[in-house]
C-alpha cells in the first residue's frame, strides 16, 4: 500500500508532510486509507462546493469524457460556449477567457487591463494597486501583486508597476491613485488574508476613483465566487459593477479550470495573439463547470449557504464565549474566520491539527486565524456535529497551552 513514505520520497516538499492519504470522498466527507472518516469543514480550501463526486457532476463529467476531451482553441466546443454564455447572463460581463486556476485567471486580468488602458489612454498607464495581505496566486506575476512578501521571499527579482496599500483605508486608497494607475485588483473577502472583508464603502470609493482616472476595476472572486457568500458572486452583495472578475476554486468543484470575465471595452483589446491557454476552455472542464454551476446557482442552494452559515457562525460565537479563543469571528455565507486573541497568536495550524485528530477537517489562514469553508450543501445536522466536534478541539487546545 502507498504511504506518506512514498510521498516525500517523490514529491517536491513545497506542501510539507500531510498526516493523511485520502482515498474516497462522499458528499462532506473524506476517507482514509484505514476507513478513517473525516467531515470536511475545509472544502479542499474553498474549492469542492458541491462536496465530493457530486451525483450529477460526475453524470455530466462521464458523458462528456465519452465525447471528447480537448481540442485546440482554433476550434469551438458546446460546453465552452454554454458555460460562458451562462456567466455572462448571471454576471455584468460581456465576454469570458477560460484558463486552469486562479492564478491564470489573474494573470489574465492583470495583462487586459493593462492592454486596454495603454491602447486607450496611453502608456503610462501600468501601475495596478493592490492591498495588504491580499492573496492572487503563485506565479512571479500574482505574488507580485499580493501583498503578502512571504511568497515573495527568494523569487526576486519582482516585475514592477504594483502599489501595496493597507485594506479599509479610504484616505491612503485616495492618495495612492494617479492617472499612471491602471487597474485596482481587490478581494471581496480576503481569504488567505484572514477572512477579511473589504469595507462596503471602500467598495465604492474603489469603483469611483477607478472612474475618475479610467482604470479597470478587478474583483477577485477566486475564493468567494460561486455562491460562497450566498450570492453566486460577492460583488453582488452590493451595488458595484467590476470591469474584470476572475473565478476558479469552485467554479470547477474540484476540477481545473479558471476564468476571467469582463466588459467589452476590456475584451477588445484581447485581439488574436495576445493571450492563450493551451487547456483553456477544454470540453471535459467547461462541461463540469457548467453543471456546477447550474447547481449552485439555485435560490434553495444559495439559501442554504446563508442559513447554515449563520448556524456556524453562531456556534462559533456560543464556543468562544466558552473558551474565548478569538478576538472576533468574521466573514459571509460560508466563507468564515475566527481571528486568534493575542495570547493564542501564531497557533491557528496547531487548532488545524486538533480538529483533524478530532475527525474534522478545518484551514487556517495565515497564523492568526482559524478558517471554516465547507461545502456549500453541508446540512444542519452536519454543521452540530461540526460544533462538536470543534468543542472537544478547543477543550485540548486550551489544556494544551
Amino acid at each position: 500500500m502507498t504511504d506518506l513514505s512514498d510521498y516525500q520520497q517523490v514529491l517536491t516538499p513545497n506542501y510539507g508532510v500531510p498526516s493523511t492519504i485520502i482515498v474516497k470522498g462522499r458528499g462532506c466527507r473524506l476517507y482514509g486509507q484505514n476507513g478513517e472518516s473525516y467531515l470536511d469543514l475545509a472544502g479542499g480550501i474553498a474549492v469542492s462546493a458541491l462536496g465530493h463526486c457530486h451525483p450529477d457532476v460526475v453524470k455530466t463529467l462521464t458523458e462528456q469524457a465519452n465525447r471528447v476531451w480537448h481540442l485546440s482553441n482554433v476550434l469551438a466546443n458546446e460546453p465552452a460556449i454554454h458555460l460562458a454564455k451562462a456567466l455572462v447572463d448571471a454576471t455584468f460581463a460581456d465576454r469570458v477567457f477560460f484558463c486552469n486556476s486562479g492564478a491564470e485567471a489573474n494573470e489574465a486580468a492583470i495583462k487586459a487591463a493593462r492592454k486596454a488602458t495603454n491602447e486607450l489612454f496611453g502608456k503610462e498607464k501600468y501601475e495596478i494597486i493592490c492591498f495588504d495581505e491580499s492573496f492572487h496566486g503563485r506565479t512571479i506575476a500574482t505574488i507580485a501583486a499580493g501583498g503578502q512578501p512571504k511568497y515573495r521571499k527568494g523569487f526576486g527579482p519582482m516585475p514592477d508597476g504594483f502599489t501595496h496599500i493597507p485594506i479599509n483605508r479610504g484616505d491612503i486608497l485616495e492618495r495612492a491613485v494617479s492617472e499612471k494607475t491602471c487597474a485596482i485588483l481587490v478581494e471581496p473577502i480576503q481569504g488567505e488574508g484572514g477572512v477579511r472583508p473589504i469595507c462596503p464603502k471602500l467598495f465604492e470609493k474603489i469603483r469611483k476613483h477607478c472612474d475618475r482616472v479610467n482604470a479597470a476595476l478587478i474583483v477577485d472572486e477566486v475564493q468567494t465566487g460561486m455562491g460562497r457568500t450566498g450570492k453566486l458572486f460577492a460583488y453582488q452583495h452590493s451595488c458595484i459593477t467590476p470591469d474584470i472578475l476572475t473565478s476558479a476554486k469552485s467554479l470547477g468543484c474540484g476540477f481545473p479550470i479558471g476564468a476571467m470575465l469582463c466588459r467589452e471595452w476590456i475584451s477588445e483589446h484581447f485581439v488574436p495573439g495576445t493571450h492563450g491557454s493551451t487547456y483553456g476552455g477544454n470540453p471535459l472542464g467547461t462541461a463540469v463547470a457548467g453543471k456546477a454551476l447550474e447547481t449552485i446557482n439555485q435560490p434553495e442552494l444559495l439559501s442554504n449557504v446563508l442559513s447554515r452559515g449563520e448556524q456556524l457562525m453562531q456556534g462559533l460565537n456560543e464556543l468562544n464565549e466558552r473558551y474565548k479563543l478569538f478576538k472576533t469571528i468574521r466573514g459571509k455565507g460560508l466563507l468564515i474566520g475566527g481571528v486568534l486573541k493575542e495570547d493564542y497568536e501564531g497557533q491557528s495550524g496547531k487548532l488545524t491539527k486538533l480538529t483533524m485528530q478530532e475527525g474534522l477537517m478545518t484551514l487556517a489562514a495565515g497564523p492568526d486565524v482559524h478558517r471554516f469553508a465547507p461545502p456549500l450543501i453541508i446540512s444542519e445536522s452536519e454543521i452540530d456535529e461540526a460544533l462538536t466536534m470543534l468543542a472537544q478541539a478547543y477543550c485540548h487546545f486550551i489544556k494544551q497551552t
